[in-house]
C-alpha cells in the first residue's frame, strides 16, 4: 500500500509538471518527455488508477453519509429549519414529517403522488407533508415552468390543488395548461403571472435544488420520512410501519 501511495504521488507530481510545462511553448520537448514518463508509470502500475478511483469513491460516500446523518438529525430536532417556507399540508406541529422532492414532468412522481394522497387522506392528522421542488431540467423541458407555476399558486394558497392538477394532466404540460389550471382555481391571473417569473420564485426553487444537491439526490421522486429514506415505488405498508414505530 505504501508503494502504491508513493507511485500515486509520483504520477501526480509528474502530471503537475506536465501541466506547468505545457503552458510554455518553449518546453514542448520536456513536455513530451514527461508525458511519456507518466504514461509509462501508468502502464506499468495500472493498480494505481484503480486505487485512486476507489479512494475517491469511498471519500465521496463518506461525505454523503455524513451529510445525510446531519440532515436526518436536523429533521428530528429542528424540522422547521428544513421545511422553511415550502408548501405543507397535514399536521401543523411538524412532529412527524414526510419530505418529498419531486418533478412535475416525472412520470414516477405522478405515480408516487397517488400513493402519497392515499397515505395523507388517512394520516393527515398525524403527519406533515412537505413539498420540495427538484425540476430535472436536463431531461424535462417543462419541469421548471411547472414548478414556477405551482410556486405562484402557493402564493395564493392553492399549491396542493395546483399540484394535483399538474400531475393529473402531466402529458399536457405547457403554458396553456398553467393558465387554465390557474383560472379553474380562481387565482388572480395578474398576480399569478407576476409571481411565477419573480426573483422570489427563482430563489425558492433554487434553495430546494441546493438542498437536494447537499443530499446527493439526483433523481425523483425522493422521500424522507422522519429518519428513513423511502424506497420507490412507495410501499404503503412500509410507511404505515414507520409511522407506527415513530408514534410508539
Amino acid at each position: 500500500m505504501k508503494q502504491l501511495s508513493r507511485i500515486s504521488i509520483a504520477i501526480v507530481s509528474l502530471f503537475l509538471c506536465l501541466l506547468t510545462l505545457s503552458s510554455c511553448s518553449n518546453n514542448l520537448a520536456n513536455t513530451d518527455k514527461l508525458e511519456g514518463e507518466v504514461l509509462s508509470i501508468i502502464r506499468n502500475n495500472p493498480e494505481v488508477i484503480l486505487e485512486s478511483v476507489q479512494a475517491y469513491q469511498q471519500e465521496q460516500q463518506q461525505e454523503l453519509a455524513q451529510s445525510r446523518r446531519a440532515f436526518l438529525q436536523q429533521m428530528m430536532t429542528q424540522p422547521a429549519s428544513i421545511i422553511g417556507n415550502s408548501p405543507t399540508t397535514g399536521m401543523a406541529e411538524n412532529k412527524v414529517v414526510l419530505l418529498e422532492f419531486s418533478d412535475f414532468e416525472c412520470p414516477f412522481c405522478a405515480q408516487a403522488n397517488q400513493s402519497i394522497k392515499q397515505f395523507m387522506d388517512k394520516h393527515s392528522d398525524q403527519v406533515t407533508l412537505v413539498y420540495k421542488h427538484l425540476p430535472l431540467t436536463q431531461i424535462h423541458a417543462q419541469a421548471l415552468p411547472a414548478a414556477q407555476a405551482a410556486w405562484a399558486a402557493f402564493q395564493q394558497g392553492k399549491f396542493w390543488e395546483y399540484e394535483d392538477a399538474l400531475f393529473e394532466q402531466q402529458n399536457n404540460l405547457d403554458e396553456e395548461l398553467y393558465l387554465a389550471i390557474a383560472q379553474d382555481l380562481n387565482l388572480d391571473l395578474e398576480q399569478f403571472n407576476r409571481d411565477r417569473i419573480s426573483a422570489e420564485s427563482e430563489a425558492a426553487i433554487r434553495d430546494d435544488i441546493t438542498l437536494a444537491q447537499t443530499l446527493a439526490v439526483n433523481g425523483t421522486p425522493f422521500f424522507v420520512f422522519n429518519t428513513e429514506v423511502l424506497q420507490v415505488p412507495l410501499n404503503l405498508s412500509e410507511m404505515e410501519s414507520i409511522l407506527a414505530e415513530v408514534r410508539s
